[in-house]
This record gives structure tokens, sequence and C-alpha cells, in this order.
């Protein structure tokens, strides 16, 4: 059976356990705490020497890491439901639309959380005009695809896709730096709650 090392709260292990539903796939999880330090403890780090989740391990014993990779390795073994794209086409729109949610929202939400929450506070040097630079560019990436929901159904077009489920996630994930839906994000708030409504959702 698969097993997911992973954490209740983490965006990335979340990413990987609504793909896991998405495809029906069964699986083992392996509770990590990230707050009580297990991801930097000898056990953890034998199993991911960078000591971050979430780890996919195989029946084989083999250890897959990188949530991105491990879900592109779970579309090629279970092609349906198509997650990642039908054809090569739609393949690139879909990747295109996720690496845009990883780096131009995903990223500066974790440096939002990381500059700004208590719960980096002294873990990291805080730099709090740094995550509050990094939330209003979030915020403002959040209107922008506001504006591209209202032509579309999904982040990457008419069909649910992984993009909707980092874009979900990652929306998600923001909520402790303030990040939130806005009363004027209509289109947004359509999608958050077909996303939210899915089972994968509560994965």
């Amino acid at each position: 059976m698969l097993k997911l090392y992973d954490n209740a709260f983490a965006p990335s292990p979340r990413r990987v356990r609504m793909f896991l539903a998405e495809k029906g796939l069964v699986f083992e999880t392996v509770p990590v705490d990230i707050a009580a330090g297990e991801t930097a403890s000898a056990d953890f780090l034998a199993v991911n020497p960078l000591g971050e989740l979430p780890v996919l391990e195989l029946e084989d014993g083999t250890r897959l890491r990188e949530s991105l990779a491990i879900c592109r390795y779970l579309e090629a073994m279970h092609p349906e439901p198509a997650l990642l794209g039908r054809d090569d086409r739609e393949r690139a729109e879909i990747e295109s639309i996720v690496l845009q949610l990883m780096f131009r929202v995903y990223v500066p939400t974790t440096h939002a959380f990381r500059h700004t929450h208590k719960f980096w506070a002294g873990r990291i040097a805080q730099v709090p005009e740094y995550g509050a630079l990094a939330r209003q560019s979030v915020l403002s990436e959040w209107q922008r695809l506001d504006g591209d929901l209202s032509s579309r159904e999904f982040l990457a077009g008419d069909r649910f896709s992984f993009a909707d489920i980092v874009g979900y996630t990652t929306l998600e994930f923001g909520k402790p730096s303030g990040i939130r839906l806005q009363e004027d994000q209509a289109n947004l708030r359509r999608w958050h709650a077909a996303i939210a409504a899915r089972p994968s959702a509560k994965a």
C-alpha cells in the first residue's frame, strides 16, 4: 500500500492527499508533527534528508519527494481521471497555471506566513515588512485570478485539474496570514465553493 508521510495542516501534503482522493487511491498516512519539530528528527531525516513533507513511499520502498513530482508520478501510474491533462497541449496549459500558482502565489504566501505569524517568532529572523509586501503581492494575484475565472469554470479551463488543487490548498493556507477571499471576488468565491464541495477537499 502507498504510504504518505503527512501533516494535517501543511499545504504541500494536502495537495497530495487531494490528488490521491481524486484518483480514488487507497493509502496509509504517517502523521509528522511539524510544530513539534518531528521533521528535524533523526527518524524522519532518514526518510527525507531535506526534512520536508510530503514523502510518498511506494510498495517497493521507493520514496518520492516534492508534491508536484509525486502527483506527476501518480498521474502516470493512474491516468484516469486525468488531472494533469489529456494531451500535450492540455498538459502544457495546466502546467503553466500550476507554475504561476506556485511561484506567484504559493511562494509569497509562505513568505507572508513565515515573516508575520507568531508561529515563526524565534524560529527564524522575521522581517514583518517583507511579509506584509508578500501578502499584498498575493492579494493582487488573487484579484487577477478572479478576473481570469470570469471566462472559465476552473483555473486551467473547463475541467477540474491539478491547478485547482494547488490553488485551493494555497488559498486555504493563506488564512493564518490574513489572505482571504474579498467581498468583490464573485468568480473566486464561486470557484472556491465548487472545490470545497468536492469530497477530496476533506482529505
